[in-house]
């Protein structure tokens, strides 16, 4: 009864101008759904929930890396609904996934797989998450075969960057990350006014 997520949401994604300008000029042009083993919030469609300048960022950080696609870094801005959305902000879902992640350990152990793991960089931080994204993937295909609604939308809190001073419980990077699922959750495309 509580579960559904009302009202719009601003997401934004860190993308090449290109990119931004064909989704926002173009009918039919759409972003495509990211489907790596290591989308910490499983396949979908990624955008930066309320946050500008971090997809901003992301943008110019992809850029110096020498196979990126990204010329020009830019920020597309999206009008999203939620949907029914896989909040793991929101205990009820949290607990979902803790019962998936038993029973996909409870698989892999029955037929002599290795678990995926999650992979933690020299500085500490968790930016591939292979074994998070089998848990949100399994969470979908279990929550359908059992019958239940496919979920729109997934949404999360994620903790990156350096301490934002001594002994904080704060991240540089802090950010609320959204993965949309289901495109038509996607209201609205437009370009952010600059400030």
């Amino acid at each position: 009864m509580y579960t559904r997520r009302s009202g719009l949401i601003l997401g934004f994604h860190g993308c090449d101008k290109s990119i931004r300008d064909r989704v926002v000029n173009e009918k039919g042009f759409m972003l495509k759904k990211s489907e790596n083993d290591y989308d910490w919030l499983g396949h979908g469609t990624y955008f930066w929930e309320n946050n500008h300048e971090r997809a901003l960022h992301f943008a110019q950080e992809l850029m110096k890396n020498p196979t990126s696609s990204i010329k020009e870094p830019a920020v597309l801005g999206a009008v999203i609904d939620l949907g029914w959305c896989l909040d793991l902000l929101d205990s009820k879902f949290l607990k979902e996934i803790k019962i998936t992640h038993d029973t996909l350990c409870d698989a892999y152990n029955t037929f002599g797989l290795k678990l995926p793991k999650n992979i933690v960089s020299k500085n500490g931080e968790m930016l591939v998450r292979k074994l998070d994204c089998a848990v949100i993937q399994a969470t979908h295909t279990l929550n359908i075969s059992a019958g239940g609604k496919d979920y729109d939308s997934v949404r999360g809190v994620f903790f990156e960057g350096d301490d934002l001073y001594e002994n904080a419980g704060f991240k540089h990077k802090n950010h609320i990350q959204i993965a949309i699922r289901n495109q038509d959750c996607i209201k609205g495309f437009f370009i952010p006014r600059d400030f």
